[in-house]
């Protein structure tokens, strides 16, 4: 079965097609990027939304994921690159899949 696989990777490798689009590509990075979904924080088209509320005393606090649509690359990558202590899981992408994910996210700039 694995000779099959292989078989069918490098014919299209020759021909320079693929089994699914760019675009297609991009939506399953974007919904499951090893591990938690993007849209799981950052909503299905990645404009950010309420994730949840927690009393503080007499003080509600929201806890919001951002708009990712509206920033520059250098910060998204960034974003996904840096290890910290919040609520933003750690990815371990490539810099291809990056650039696939700010493409997806910022189609209507192109």
């Amino acid at each position: 079965m694995k000779g099959i696989f292989g078989l069918l990777f490098a014919a299209a490798a020759v021909w320079g097609e693929s089994f699914i689009s760019q675009e297609e590509y991009a939506r399953m990075l974007y919904q499951n990027p090893r591990g938690i979904g993007c849209h799981k924080c950052h909503g299905e088209d990645g404009r950010g939304m309420e994730l949840g509320r927690f009393r503080d005393g007499n003080v509600t606090k929201v806890i919001f994921a951002p708009d990712i649509t509206r920033i520059d690359y250098e910060r998204f990558r960034e974003a996904l690159r840096t290890k910290r202590r919040s609520l933003m899981p750690s990815y371990f992408l490539t810099d291809y899949e990056i650039k696939t994910l700010y493409r997806y996210l910022h189609e209507d700039e192109r």
